[in-house]
């Protein structure tokens, strides 16, 4: 009896230990096949206005994170109008999004010179069969790569509805600056409204208008010498292009409510066949003419030559835009995953993507077969020449003073040689 009884306590003893380790074996499984904790980046963007290319932009971002599950993407997106001042804000207090969207040339260097953005120099080989060096060089600074860019856009497009062009003599979008200023007149006569402007933002007139003028009347080399101090904005060329805006304004060329409506509502009212014309960008193509019915009944014109004017009259405004960059300083984990991301991101199947959609790439790639038609004729449009930007040149701050007195000039407030001595002035005084 006491044998048995001894034995029966040996073997619960036993079966208790080896539950006791049945038990750490299994917690250490669970452990061990845990899920890896998931990494968050957040990325800042200004992909909120219904153009064709930010659908696509966040649709790569949903497919990124299907994709890797263990990566969360949170986005913050803010109006393109605000989008700067954010980045700006937020850079002076080195709060910059892990990853962000960012502007060549003069916008870029500030970031760069605060030591914000990671180098990804190692990173390049990812799109060295189809990023030329001319679609890096604007996100290029001190020989590092700070950003790969997405898009192509060309700012100044002219699109012009061909019946009502018609309708007053002009079956060819007009090619002198006088027959412009006629077109512009005899629509305004015949009681239609000849250009849908949607200024609430303030940037299309700088961008959109003024990039081309002022390149018609001074050449392309202007604005980089205003940065080296060679030229100024208050030569009486330039005063000229400035001075386009306000005969414009005076002959009632634009709607009487541009400066209450935004961008996208612009480019409504011209779908809608309340205008004759509208200058925007390349991108909202889609809008007008790809994805719409009647985008037949509008075509694309360049603005024209300009009288005494050193500019070439066949260039086109453009820039490489939205560059995708990475915040310098980054934890090991959001480094990778920041890199994994960019890679992704940015990568021919994007490119493609956005020419199905009719958008101008400046990556080297296949054009696919269900491109539109209309994308064919907006790079024949652009394929002459590009001149620069307003604002991918002059520093922001000097930017902002020409774009609130551009739409001074609309209604009527000053005039052109005093706003070209404010933006001077605004200029001088920069550190």
């Amino acid at each position: 009896m006491k044998t048995s009884k001894k034995l029966r306590t040996l073997l619960l003893t036993g079966t208790a230990a080896l539950l006791l380790m049945s038990t750490v074996a299994c917690g250490s499984g669970d452990k061990d096949a845990a899920e890896p904790e998931k990494v968050t980046l957040n990325i800042m963007h200004p992909w909120t206005s219904p153009n064709v290319d930010n659908e696509v932009y966040k649709e790569r971002i949903a497919e990124f994170e299907k994709q890797h599950p263990d990566i969360i993407i949170k986005q913050d997106g803010v109006a393109a109008t605000e989008y700067k001042t954010k980045l700006r804000t937020l850079a002076a207090a080195n709060n910059l999004s892990d990853i962000n969207v960012v502007w060549p040339g003069a916008d870029l260097t500030p970031l760069v010179a605060g030591d914000l953005l990671m180098p990804l120099d190692d990173l390049m080989d990812n799109w060295k069969d189809i990023l030329p060096e001319d679609a890096l060089a604007g996100f290029n600074q001190n020989g590092s790569q700070f950003a790969v860019p997405t898009k192509q856009t060309f700012v100044d497009i002219i699109y012009y509805n061909k019946e009502m062009f018609a309708g007053v003599g002009y079956n060819q979008f007009p090619d002198t600056y006088d027959e412009f200023i006629d077109a512009v007149k005899k629509l305004k006569e015949a009681g239609i409204t000849p250009i849908s402007l949607g200024n609430k933002e303030k940037w299309p007139l700088q961008s959109s208008f003024l990039s081309i003028i002022g390149d018609r009347y001074v050449g392309s080399d202007f604005l980089q010498k205003i940065l080296n101090k060679e030229a100024k904005f208050t030569d009486p060329e330039y005063v000229k292009a400035i001075a386009v805006i306000d005969e414009l304004a005076k002959l009632g060329a634009f709607n009487t409510d541009a400066n209450n409506m935004d961008s996208v509502q612009g480019q409504d009212y011209f779908i809608q066949g309340k205008a004759a014309m509208h200058i925007s960008s390349s991108t909202v193509d889609g809008r007008i003419r790809i994805n719409n019915e009647e985008g037949d009944k509008f075509g694309i014109a360049l603005f024209p030559s300009v009288p005494g004017g050193s500019g070439d009259p066949v260039k086109s405004a453009g820039v490489v835009q939205y560059g995708i960059s990475i915040k310098k300083g980054l934890s090991d984990e959001k480094k990778a995953a920041a890199e994994e991301f960019i890679k992704f991101f940015v990568n021919e199947d994007l490119y493609k993507d956005l020419i199905s959609k009719g958008v101008v790439v400046p990556a080297n790639v296949e054009i696919p077969e269900d491109a539109s038609p209309y994308l064919k004729e907006m790079l024949e449009l652009t394929n002459k020449g590009t001149a620069p930007v307003f604002d991918s040149v002059i520093p922001t701050q000097v930017t902002d003073v020409m774009q609130n007195g551009l739409q001074a000039l609309t209604i009527g407030r000053g005039t052109p040689e005093e706003l070209a001595q404010e933006v001077q002035e605004a200029f001088d005084s920069m550190k």
